[in-house]
């Protein structure tokens, strides 16, 4: 009986390792996105692309901003090994000031945390031709 109970304990240890092979990996296309500089109230939408290159479902929990002006949205439904997925991160462009923002992925992955990044700068266009209007005219003379 002990050696039964030694083999089918083995048994199961070796088939819990098993288990424990098939991890999921995120591999993303870019980890940081430049706006570059846009004006205010432009689109501030951009998407984030991922591929599960594990051999696991990846399944994303959580996604969060270092600040509400940046809202991202995550995949609902677990990603199948080899498939692709996006993170759409929407700015709210009508801040005018440079764009410096990081988006944590929280995710069952072989990594299971990700920081991507935004960056960029919303200026005021009215305001900004004026200063080029100053520039201009200062040059002029």
């Amino acid at each position: 009986m002990k050696n039964f109970i030694t083999i089918l304990f083995i048994g199961l240890i070796s088939l819990s390792v098993n288990a424990q092979d098939k991890v999921a990996e995120i591999e993303f296309k870019q980890t940081t996105i430049d706006y570059g500089t846009i004006e205010k109230g432009s689109n501030g939408v951009r998407t984030f692309e991922f591929t599960n290159t594990g051999d696991a479902p990846l399944i994303i929990s959580k996604v969060s901003s270092s600040c509400g002006c940046t809202v991202p949205k995550k995949p609902e439904g677990p990603i199948m090994p080899g498939k692709t997925g996006e993170i759409e991160v929407k700015y709210d462009t009508n801040r005018v000031n440079p764009i410096r923002k990081t988006i944590t992925v929280v995710s069952n992955a072989k990594t299971p945390t990700v920081a991507l990044k935004i960056k960029g700068k919303v200026i005021d266009p009215s305001k900004t031709s004026v200063l080029n209007n100053k520039k201009k005219s200062v040059m002029e003379q």
